[in-house]
């Protein structure tokens, strides 16, 4: 899957130690939010980037 349009967020997933963190920034806004992240977490961060994609194929959309 390609990204095209204009991006409305951005997520950058960093390590700090053995600490993992997640920082978002909001392109419309110009805010930067970081989060500390599990590592449990980002373990399952694969599968569910696979489900997004597999929803987004299906055609189901949740709003």
């Amino acid at each position: 899957m390609y990204a095209t349009g204009t991006p409305l967020y951005s997520a950058e997933l960093i390590q700090e130690g053995g600490a993992c963190g997640l920082v978002v920034t909001d392109r419309r806004r110009h805010t930067v939010r970081p989060a500390y992240v599990s590592t449990k977490a980002v373990e399952q961060l694969p599968a569910f980037l696979t489900k997004l994609g597999f929803l987004h194929l299906r055609g189901i959309r949740r709003r």
